[in-house]
């Protein structure tokens, strides 16, 4: 296993850990996280614990990628267990913020709608021999979706102070490139998709 795939299997684990402590329901052990009150915002040490190691996790997303393209070090396995490890942090962790009443629903449900038709479409690509290579809205939408995340788990300080939903306007913005992204894809391989047949 080269440095690029242990990376990837490292946010695999970190993914599970932000998971576990975000669903594990503490206080029936007699254990609650503190919270703090900053200028008036009630925040939790279990949600900033969970934005910590988000971002220790996201970090590694854009390292694996980089040393893998650097060292000449790209394999199917670790394309695979990238797609996997991708998804479950983010897509995970939006289903949880929705339940736990941090976005609106909606979020989770375009994004993850978005990554299954995409998908579909990369893997119907690849089955005829295409490589569907990432395009710049898709890499904008995670960009948007990330940062948003991040702002959400630390309750959206500081601008929260001066009631500006900068977090809420990124996962929206995320989710009308998601629409884009996934145009802009079944656009670039319809003739993939649905080859046209030969008139003889």
């Amino acid at each position: 296993m080269n440095l690029p795939t242990k990376l990837t299997v490292l946010r695999l684990i970190l993914s599970i850990v932000v998971i576990m402590l975000l669903c594990i329901p503490f206080y029936y052990f007699g254990f609650q996280f503190p919270k703090y009150d900053i200028n008036g915002v009630t925040v939790s040490l279990q949600y900033v614990v969970a934005g910590i190691i988000f971002i220790i996790a996201s970090i590694t997303d854009f390292f694996d990628g980089y040393l893998a393209r650097k060292n000449n070090q790209i394999t199917d396995t670790g394309k695979m267990l990238d797609a996997i490890a991708d998804k479950v942090l983010v897509n995970s962790v939006l289903i949880i913020l929705a339940c736990h009443g941090f976005i609106s629903e909606i979020i989770p449900v375009i994004i993850v709608l978005r990554d299954i038709i995409v998908n579909a479409i990369k893997m119907e690509a690849a089955g005829k021999g295409k490589v569907v290579a990432a395009i710049g809205s898709g890499k904008l939408k995670t960009a948007s979706l990330m940062v948003g995340v991040v702002l959400t788990f630390f309750y959206n300080l500081p601008f929260e102070f001066i009631n500006l939903r900068v977090n809420d306007f990124l996962l929206y913005f995320a989710c009308i490139m998601s629409v884009i992204s996934a145009v802009q894809y079944f656009n670039l391989n319809k003739e993939i998709i649905f080859p046209k047949k030969e008139i003889i």
